[in-house]
């Protein structure tokens, strides 16, 4: 079975004031049916613009080239009424914080009804019960009673729980989730993570699962896409990834976990700053935070090397081929 979407050397730009910023720069990655992929890295690497671009939400400022394959079709060659009628049935996406995503003003039980509304055609009875099946599915508590709360009346896991059932209402083949464990304890995360994947087993539906905690990668995702500063510097198979990293950013982020039984004074850091995008150094974008920075990192930008788990761009592996 081929993959379900594929990004090939994907890049998204935003005309600003101080000039054009590149915040996706040559992405490319595939997604099977039934997979999870995370996208991994420091804030403002450009994991959430990258699920942007593929919804087509991107504000107008934006430039996108390269190619969205979804089934086949490119989504950047698609109209605005095209990806309306793909967004909330095919294509849904969990937002990172369920205290803003949700209307204060209209019921859960509401929001619901209104998304079946608008993407399917069903008579309105139908729909409430199609709700209330909704929030079932997602394990929230007396979910009929549920239906009539308002968002202020529920925690910050019931609320993300909810956004969930949304995304998930008419079992879509792809969910991108965006930070969907921020900010809620460790208990609600591991019922969020528990829940995105009976979704994946019960559905078959392939999700995108951005993050910056390599614990919720580790636990949940099939294979890892690690970005820096807007480019994909690694990717391959989770497990291998965290035994023998290949590129020394990803080296980096797997050293500064804090393990159980580390007797270390503190936590190792990553060394300087991330570049300003608009002003990216020559070569290699992390040479100048480099332990192994050689003098080739700082004069050209290595192209990808293939490896048995995945790839990597870095020229400490100069030595194979390059496939890219």
């Amino acid at each position: 079975m081929g993959p379900m979407l594929e990004l090939r050397d994907l890049t998204v730009s935003f005309r600003t004031k101080r000039g054009t910023l590149p915040a996706v720069d040559g992405v490319s990655f595939t997604l099977a049916p039934g997979e999870i992929v995370g996208i991994v890295g420091e804030s403002g690497c450009g994991k959430s613009t990258l699920c942007t671009a593929i919804t087509g939400l991107l504000p107008s400022n934006a430039q996108v080239g390269g190619e969205i394959l979804f089934h086949g079709d490119d989504l950047l060659q698609k109209s605005a009424r095209e990806m309306r009628s793909l967004r909330g049935r095919d294509i849904t996406m969990v937002l990172q914080n369920p205290m803003t995503a949700l209307d204060p003003v209209f019921s859960v039980g509401g929001q619901l009804r209104e998304i079946l509304r608008y993407n399917a055609d069903m008579p309105q009875a139908e729909r409430q019960e199609r709700a209330l099946q909704m929030l079932q599915r997602v394990h929230i508590p007396e979910a009929r009673r549920r239906l009539e709360n308002y968002p202020h009346q529920m925690s910050g896991g019931m609320k993300q729980r909810v956004l969930t059932a949304m995304a998930t209402s008419l079992n879509p083949t792809l969910l991108l989730a965006d930070e969907p464990t921020t900010a809620l304890d460790v208990t609600i995360q591991e019922q969020i993570l528990r829940l995105l994947a009976e979704i994946r087993d019960s559905l078959g539906t392939g999700i995108i699962l951005v993050t910056h905690d390599l614990g919720v990668v580790r636990r949940l995702c099939d294979r890892v896409v690690i970005m820096y500063a807007g480019r994909a510097v690694e990717t391959g198979r989770t497990e291998e990834i965290f035994a023998a990293p290949q590129h020394p950013y990803t080296e980096a982020l797997l050293a500064s976990i804090p393990r159980i039984g580390d007797d270390r004074d503190r936590l190792t850091a990553i060394q300087g700053q991330i570049p300003d995008l608009r002003h990216l150094p020559p070569g290699c974008v992390f040479a100048p935070r480099c332990p192994k920075m050689m003098p080739r990192c700082q004069e050209t930008y290595p192209p990808l090397f293939e490896n048995t788990n995945g790839w990597a761009r870095c020229w400490q592996h100069a030595e194979e081929e390059a496939v890219l």
